[in-house]
């Protein structure tokens, strides 16, 4: 492993110069600025505050960025992070995530080592669309309060917590929804000749705060942003070690679970997306192992978990970021800007950045995916989003990619369990016009096509097959399995019912172009010596003459 990473390091920085360098920190800065408004938005979004969100940004910019699979990777907090974060908070408090972000990070650190990371390509595309989509439903809906200006009661989902809202008769604040407004019409108004300079973000925000100050406005703003890495809870590392906190363990390894699944997925799709805009290959292993790391450290800094972010990440490679060092220069510039302008940025109004949030939670749904889905009317795919996503808004994140998941395997079941059986005659015709002429009898002989996997989802269809051959018995069956891909138990019984009938009958049960794997399954099981090497054939006519011969 360590070899492979040094590898993937020279392959990396052969050739660097002055010139890639330079690329490399024009494009931090621009990624910095991008990072710095969404770190400070989902810190509080995850039930933490703005300052660790910050820290994690800075952190996750260094370590995970520099150890990262790719040279396109830029870590840190996120929206999809944020949603399933600020549930735990509220179950578990800012102790219980730190110890979940050190689980987590444990998990998907072995799950790089192991070079497991493949596992999570497996979840189907529908799944990922539709939890994503429900991850920007809780971040939406999570993100009113601040916006309207009211306070609402706690609710356990997205969905509870928007009836509350719009049951509980509560009366905007025009401030609130002036603020934030104000940044939402920036980012979607502001032309990308402008946006490609500045993010949008940063100048919603500005205006924001030109507002604040210009109407006197009196609303929940940041607050103090430490000048420092070590924020406020510097005992992080022995609260996550206390009896009282390692008591809850075991409640703890699901919600670990899910931010680990969540890491992984986000980070490797974050990779297949900006190697497609790049043309060049991430290490899936090498990326999980940075993310596991990374997750270890950061919560005994005060930080929450982090993952490789697809907005930030192709920012970097739009703005010419050649290496790795972009993500550790967005790292500098945001620890910059905590130092430097913390007074600054602890009077952003919370309404802002509620702004902030809601535009990316409309932004990152799948919208491409959704569109496709429906001009193409799959309805099994269409399900499979539908159910994940209100499951992720109203359950969690592990529920919902299970029912999901359970989902798509049932269509996929029962979408490949219609195997077709046809059973015809011998036609004597069709053979002599091949060239083939039958030497003995052809009455006595039956032949069963088979096409289609041969197990458990379609046992039905194989049972009937066997009860019709029973009620109509002929001397010599074969079956002809050239379409039969894949068996399992269920195959093996069907077969085996067969020849057990065909000899109870005084007949004969042949094979012919069985597949590879097929038939090492039936070698294994013992069928082939049960049934006889003799009775197995390259092809249906070989079978047809060998029956012929034998019925002559």
């Amino acid at each position: 492993m360590k070899l492979s990473f040094l590898n993937l390091l020279r392959e990396e920085f052969r050739g660097y110069n002055a010139h890639s360098l330079r690329q490399d920190l024009l494009a931090g800065v621009t990624v910095g600025a991008v990072a710095l408004p969404l770190a400070l938005a989902f810190g509080i979004a995850s039930g933490a505050d703005a300052a660790a969100g910050l820290v994690t940004a800075i952190l996750a910019g260094f370590l995970i960025g520099a150890l990262s699979g790719a040279p396109y990777q830029i870590s840190g907090p996120t929206g999809a992070m944020s949603a399933v974060l600020i549930v735990l908070a509220g179950k578990y408090g800012l102790d219980g995530i730190w110890l979940v972000g050190v689980l987590a990070g444990v998990v998907i650190f072995l799950i790089g080592i192991f070079r497991l990371g493949r596992i999570v390509s497996f979840i189907p595309r529908p799944v990922v669309t539709g939890f994503t989509s429900g991850i920007a439903i809780i971040i939406f809906v999570g993100q009113l309060d601040n916006l309207l200006g009211v306070k609402t009661p706690a609710a356990e989902n997205a969905v509870l917590k928007l009836w509350n809202i719009v049951q509980g008769g509560y009366a905007p604040n025009w401030q609130t929804v002036l603020t934030g407004g104000i940044v939402i019409a920036a980012m979607f108004l502001l032309p990308k000749s402008v946006t490609k300079r500045v993010p949008g973000s940063l100048i919603g925000i500005a205006l924001a705060m030109l507002a604040v100050v210009a109407f006197q406005l009196r609303e929940p703003v940041i607050g103090d942003i430490p000048g420092t890495l070590l924020l406020d809870n510097r005992l992080a590392p022995l609260t996550l070690f206390s009896p009282q906190t390692l008591e809850r363990l075991p409640d703890l390894i699901v919600p670990a679970l899910s931010v680990a699944a969540l890491g992984a997925i986000e980070s490797l799709l974050c990779g297949a997306v900006a190697g497609n805009m790049t043309g060049k290959k991430m290490d899936g292993d090498q990326e999980l192992i940075s993310q596991g790391i990374g997750n270890i450290v950061i919560p005994f800094f005060g930080g929450v978990p982090a993952t490789a972010a697809i907005a930030r990440s192709s920012v970097g490679v739009a703005s010419g970021g050649q290496t790795r060092l972009t993500s550790i220069f967005h790292a500098v510039f945001m620890l910059a800007a905590a130092f430097l302008f913390a007074p600054v940025i602890g009077q952003v109004p919370l309404a802002a950045l509620s702004g902030v949030l809601i535009v990316t939670a409309l932004r990152m749904n799948e919208w491409s995916e959704i569109r496709w889905m429906l001009r193409h009317r799959f309805k099994s795919a269409l399900a499979a989003f539908t159910l994940t996503m209100l499951a992720t808004a109203y359950l969690d994140l592990t529920q919902a990619v299970i029912i999901g998941v359970a989902l798509s395997a049932m269509i996929f079941i029962n979408r490949i369990s219609s195997i077709d059986i046809s059973l015809s005659d011998v036609d004597v015709d069709i053979l002599e016009a091949r060239g083939i002429k039958l030497n003995g009898a052809h009455e006595h002989i039956r032949v069963a096509y088979l096409t289609g996997p041969m197990f458990f989802g379609a046992a039905a269809t194989l049972r009937k097959t066997a009860e019709d051959l029973e009620r109509d018995p002929i001397p010599i069956v074969i079956l002809s399995m050239r379409g039969v891909p894949l068996m399992d138990v269920s195959g093996l019984e069907f077969i085996e019912e067969l020849h057990e009938r065909q000899r109870k009958h005084g007949g004969e049960l042949l094979l012919c172009a069985v597949q590879p794997a097929v038939r090492k399954y039936l070698d294994r099981s013992r069928l082939t010596q049960e049934i006889g090497e003799q009775n197995f054939f390259w092809s249906a006519d070989q079978a047809i003459l060998a029956a012929s011969a034998k019925g002559a």
